[in-house]
């Protein structure tokens, strides 16, 4: 059955938007083309009327979960008292390590996306780059200092979620958080 242009516009937001999260609860070779349309509650045979490969997909879905991930942080951030305290704490919470599919790409995608194509690569760079333009902007600090901010963020949520020891994945996190708290200025 043929759909309107309107929508196959919203079917296609809504792919991009659901492979986000899958792709993140999965990783890029944990869930195939059918699975992604499935979930979007659509049919497989769509997707290659909208995408040139599963990398194209891939890019566009965490461009728009890094537009939307950093600008939430940037909110939830400039809302408290201490924005760069306010920042690591979420950041660094177990709400953020136990919502794979709702948080971070980097910390969630960044080895996959290391051997992936040049294209998703780019869609990575470009995240990066808007967290460490939100790190400089919350924390005061130099580009030099948001990168290893931000490095120090990734690894320790990375690291949590890796562990099976739960008071283990608690520990790295908070002292990650610390850490970062204690030397802002370092």
């Amino acid at each position: 059955m043929k759909v309107s242009r309107e929508q196959a516009t919203k079917n296609r937001a809504h792919v991009v938007e659901v492979a986000g999260a899958q792709f993140r609860k999965h990783g890029f070779d944990g869930i195939g083309v059918a699975d992604l349309m499935q979930a979007a509650g659509l049919t497989h045979g769509g997707f290659y009327n909208n995408f040139a490969s599963k990398d194209a997909l891939a890019a566009e879905a965490v461009t728009q979960v890094f537009t939307e991930t950093t600008e939430r942080l940037r909110q939830y951030a400039l809302a408290a008292a201490d924005p760069y305290a306010a920042m690591v704490r979420f950041y660094l919470s177990p709400e953020h390590r136990d919502s794979i599919e709702a948080g971070c790409a980097i910390a969630a995608l960044s080895q996959d996306a290391a051997r992936r194509s040049p294209e998703l690569r780019a869609a990575f760079e470009v995240g990066i780059a808007a967290y460490l333009e939100l790190i400089v902007e919350v924390a005061d600090v130099t580009r030099p200092r948001a990168m290893a901010i931000y490095a120090t963020m990734v690894g320790a949520l990375t690291l949590s979620r890796t562990v099976t020891d739960p008071a283990l994945s608690a520990d790295l996190l908070a002292a990650a958080a610390d850490g970062l708290l204690a030397g802002k200025d370092s």
